[in-house]
């Protein structure tokens, strides 16, 4: 398992470090504040979650992304080029509390994201489902509860798959980063906030 940072300690940053704990995957956890202001998320996540600086979670090898739409080019400004290690855009194009939509002028919001992180195979995933959900228990009437991911490095977006696979979800591929990330990304796409299980 490659090991993974998060940016971005807000609720879907939080509900993605709650499921890799109950899973006892490390992780380090980064806000634009710094660690001393994490202690609290970090006492109620566990032991292998631990707080760090931007810097140090942007040098995991698989680096998960969930920040505010026009918080992002500070989040992301300014770090090493990465080199092929993966980011999961985690993020949509709104801005919180008001979830207003952001103009993206027909580009699709993950690969401008890519544009902020030079080096780096992006794959967008975890976006598509509320916290609650994905901080919860995927295993859901004897199915899994779907997670999507798109991307256009498939030994990065494998890798992704078995991170989800390992949490519990079911990953679904949508294809290439431009085409699978409209279909997830909110708002605009058809599948945010669609809650489905897989049987076997």
């Amino acid at each position: 398992m490659p090991s993974i940072g998060i940016i971005g300690a807000g609720q879907i940053g939080r509900a993605i470090a709650s499921a890799l704990a109950r899973h006892g995957i490390p992780a380090i956890l980064a806000n634009s504040r710094g660690p001393d202001s994490l202690a609290e998320a970090i006492a109620s996540l566990g032991p292998t979650i631990t707080p760090g600086t931007r810097e140090d979670a942007a040098a995991r090898d698989m680096i998960i992304v969930a920040v505010n739409w026009s918080k992002l080019p500070t989040a992301l400004g300014g770090l090493p080029d990465f080199g092929g290690r993966i980011v999961v855009d985690a993020n949509n194009p709104i801005e919180a509390p008001s979830f207003e939509p952001v103009d993206l002028g027909g580009v699709s919001s993950s690969e401008i994201v890519a544009t902020l992180v030079p080096g780096a195979r992006v794959v967008k995933a975890f976006n598509h489902l509320r916290p609650p959900l994905l901080a919860g228990d995927p295993a859901s009437e004897g199915g899994r509860r779907v997670l999507f991911y798109s991307g256009d490095d498939a030994e990065a977006k494998a890798t992704v798959r078995t991170l989800i696979d390992r949490l519990g979800f079911f990953g679904i591929d949508l294809g290439s980063l431009a085409d699978g990330g409209r279909l997830a990304q909110f708002p605009g796409g058809p599948l945010p906030a669609l809650n489905l299980v897989r049987f076997a």
